[in-house]
């Protein structure tokens, strides 16, 4: 892999509850548990032991990510901020949050590439 954009955003994704019971054990086949975090930029979301989040998540929070990363508000959606949204898993048994920060790179669609063919910086 040679990763040659430098991504504007990187999102963190958190566990913050469960909906049934107290526990993950019977609900949540990814074994979710409160606290757990997720990082990415642009790539799927892992958390600290290199572990994926969930495909059923992934495919329910990469509109959202999409919405950040082409200039949209969360909160037109729902959001709790600009770049922060609640989401329950499909299953309905997991809730996570979602939170974008943007990096201060250059976004080459908007803005173009440099000669060398690597995005510009601001």
């Amino acid at each position: 892999m040679k990763k040659w954009y430098r991504e504007e955003y990187e999102f963190e994704i958190e566990v913050t509850g469960f909906l049934r019971g107290n526990k993950t054990e019977g609900y949540c086949r990814n074994g979710e548990e409160i606290g757990d975090r997720y990082t990415c930029t642009y790539g799927c979301p892992v958390n600290g032991e290199g572990q994926g989040i969930c495909s059923k998540c992934m495919a329910l929070l990469f509109p959202a990510m999409e919405a950040v990363r082409s200039g949209g508000d969360l909160e037109n959606v729902g959001g709790n901020g600009r770049y922060s949204k609640d989401f329950v898993c499909p299953d309905g048994c997991v809730t996570f949050r979602l939170t974008a920060k943007k990096r201060g790179e250059w976004n080459f669609f908007a803005n173009g590439l440099a000669e060398n063919g690597e995005a510009k910086k601001e």
